[in-house]
């Protein structure tokens, strides 16, 4: 998953995204003070251990 967090005086706002490109996509048109993070959930497939 993929966040954008966008800071204005008034308020935070957070997007939320599943692909990256569609989320580097967004980043790049959004204007202001903007932060672009991947969240990663240990019970996601791509981090956890198979054991076999």
């Amino acid at each position: 998953m993929w966040i954008i967090t966008v800071y204005s005086k008034e308020n935070t706002t957070l997007f939320e995204f599943d692909t990256e490109e569609e989320a580097r996509d967004t980043f790049e048109k959004i204007k202001g003070n903007k932060v672009l993070s991947e969240i990663i959930y240990f019970n996601d497939p791509c981090v956890t251990e198979i054991t076999v």
